[in-house]
């Protein structure tokens, strides 16, 4: 065993410039944040950004290529991720701890030591008398194993090619989302036809308890499930505690928990246990052949917006969006034949979106099943065929 701190050449907390938030541009040298970090993956949405000077008065929390990433305070403590090349430069608020690699280590070697030793760290960061955390401290002391480093750039390609694969699919979902925001703002954003949401959706507040459905597996549509990959968790019964949302793959699903962050879903329920948070407005489109033009009509800035406009509450993650208050957004309203030809265009789209999606869930199963294999020593490293490794996989989607 090996202590981390032995083998890194840094270790430490970032920290947010004078002004806090109200310093944060729109534009410049990004600052990344807990929000941002997922565990193996950067999540860029909400990223903020400094200006030349903010940024040269945070030099010594400079992020450089090939760092990890590594949250150490609050609900998303021990999440961790390197840092994509397109980010840097960069900086990391205090939420946030570099962890970097000195030559004795591979940088994804180290990224899957701190994955394979999350249930330690979430057990140290919960240590504390107030909230979760981790010190600097308990991340030099971390023990992790340390084979040779032949051995860990082979594991480390293996990893490296599965999320290699992840990425591709999340980026290939990002472009087929913007492809269709943009030929739908191309064809109707200047269309001089309108009607109210209203007349178009209903909304759905069919509530039940899962927990009142012992032994029943429920695919679950929730607010950190959005926000972490975009996909449902499926939990049993006794996990889900509140009541929920019944919804069905008709549905449409918005946050109204802080409208400027946009959480749009359009849910592709596998069964008939489909339930999602309350904290969703649940719409259900009259005619269902036109849901591909009904989501991206409120998939666009205007309905985010619009969404803003009609919120209550303090600012930020304390605001909320008024269920019946959207029904009166008025939306583009072309004629039958043309939302017939966008859904043609759009309905295969949102189906490949939706086959990624199932591809990256069995990448993830496959590289969670494998990590600690390969971190043990159980898997021979040198003779994992990648390619068969994969498609093997993916066969069934």
């Amino acid at each position: 065993m090996t202590r981390l701190g032995d083998v890194c050449e840094k270790i430490g907390s970032g920290a947010t410039p004078r002004g806090g938030k109200e310093a944060y541009k729109d534009a410049g040298i990004p600052i990344i944040r807990s929000q941002n970090i997922h565990d193996w993956v950067f999540q860029p949405d909400g990223l903020a950004f400094l200006d030349d000077e903010q940024a040269e008065s945070l030099s010594n929390v400079e992020v450089r290529s090939n760092d990890v990433l590594l949250n150490i305070t609050g609900d998303s403590v021990a999440r961790a991720c390197i840092v994509p090349s397109e980010r840097i430069p960069a900086r990391v608020n205090q939420h946030v701890a570099i962890v970097r690699a000195g030559k004795e280590i591979n940088p994804t070697y180290l990224l899957a030591s701190l994955q394979s030793k999350k249930t330690t760290l979430l057990s140290l960061a919960s240590s504390g008398a107030t909230r979760n955390a981790l010190t600097k401290r308990m991340i030099e002391n971390l023990d992790i194993d340390l084979p040779s480093r032949e051995i860990q750039d082979s594991i480390a390609q293996v990893l490296d090619s599965i999320q290699y694969k992840i990425t591709l699919n999340n980026r290939l979902n990002d472009y087929l989302l913007e492809l269709v925001s943009s030929v739908f703002a191309h064809r109707f954003s200047n269309n001089v036809n309108t009607t109210e949401l209203k007349n178009v959706l209903s909304i759905s507040t069919k509530a039940l308890k899962p927990q009142e459905h012992a032994g029943e597996i429920w695919e679950h549509y929730s607010i950190p499930a959005f926000d972490e990959n975009h996909r449902p968790v499926f939990e049993p019964a006794s996990g889900i505690k509140s009541n929920k949302y019944q919804i069905d793959s008709e549905c449409i699903l918005i946050s109204k928990l802080n409208p400027s962050t946009k959480r749009i879903w359009m849910p592709y329920c596998s069964s008939n246990n489909a339930v999602c948070s309350t904290e969703f407005i649940v719409y259900r489109p009259y005619l269902k052949e036109y849901k591909s033009f009904y989501y991206a009509a409120i998939d666009s800035p205007r309905f985010t917006d619009y969404l803003l406009e009609h919120v209550s509450g303090s600012t930020g993650s304390r605001q909320r969006a008024q269920s019946k208050d959207t029904l009166n957004y008025l939306m583009p309203n072309p004629g039958k034949e043309e939302i017939k030809d966008f859904c043609t265009f759009a309905d295969p789209i949102y189906r490949h979106i939706q086959i990624n999606e199932q591809q990256t869930a069995k990448l993830e199963l496959l590289r969670d099943a494998l990590l600690p294999k390969l971190m043990s020593g159980e898997i021979d490293v040198s003779k994992v065929d990648l390619t068969q490794l994969t498609n093997n996989h993916l066969a069934d989607c």
